[in-house]
């Protein structure tokens, strides 16, 4: 069930549609401009191989699916989707900016109820998406059931650290750098989402959990960032349904 203290989907989708034109800048103050070197890291966990299908959910302004769409290749296909159609926007004309061609579908729709088939992608990423889900299970098993046996996603986002000083210092970061950013901008009340959102999001040992429930195997938290951030990675049992 969605968390009590979550907001309404229709908010979230709304607060994505008015930070898209300055939701790139905002993430690199957010992250000190880390965020592409995890990006990477995500891709790299999840394995695509040229000629593969993938699937990137909660694509935003396309990142990640850029980055699986170079390791799949012109013989592969990726497909971004995600329910904001200002952030699916930008990311088509991101990419249509691309020097080299790149496989890229875009697709408006939901994170709890995934338009495609079973057992259809390869690969599959979401970044930032599953903290901002009003139903965490759900989402998971959506990606369980779109994946083929034997297939890996990998799901990065922002994470609560355990230790109280790093906490302390997240929050004197959100406080001090993030939120007066986003009031330049003027955006001040849809940053402020950000904390309650860290708040109820599970930390890595109940990712894992809630993964494994999903029927995923072979299921991974990585902490990085002094645990300020997260990769969930989990695998497909090869097993055919």
């Amino acid at each position: 069930m969605p968390s009590p203290t979550a907001p309404p989907s229709a908010d979230i989708q709304a607060i994505f549609n008015q930070i898209a034109p300055v939701y790139d800048q905002l993430n690199d103050t957010l992250s000190l401009g880390l965020h592409r070197v995890w990006k990477q890291m995500a891709v790299s966990w999840c394995r695509p191989q040229p000629g593969d299908s993938a699937l990137d959910v909660c694509c935003g302004s396309g990142d990640l699916a850029r980055l699986l769409a170079r390791r799949v290749g012109v013989t592969g296909q990726v497909v971004g989707l995600d329910f904001s159609a200002a952030q699916l926007a930008i990311a088509q004309q991101r990419t249509a900016q691309s020097v080299q061609p790149l496989p890229v579908t875009w697709v408006e729709g939901d994170a709890l109820a995934l338009p495609f088939e079973s057992n259809q992608f390869d690969a599959a990423t979401m970044g930032y998406g599953l903290r901002n889900v009003v139903d965490i299970p759900a989402s998971l098993k959506e990606l369980h059931r779109v994946l083929k046996p034997g297939a890996t996603v990998a799901i990065l986002d922002f994470h609560r650290p355990d230790s109280a000083l790093l906490q302390a210092f997240q929050q004197w970061y959100l406080d001090h750098l993030v939120i007066p950013a986003a009031q330049r901008f003027g955006l001040k009340d849809q940053y402020a989402y950000i904390v309650p959102s860290l708040e109820r999001f599970p930390n890595g040992r109940s990712q894992i959990q809630l993964a494994t429930a999903a029927e995923f195997v072979d299921v991974t938290h990585y902490a990085i960032a002094s645990g300020m951030m997260g990769v969930l990675v989990a695998t497909k049992s090869a097993q055919r349904e």
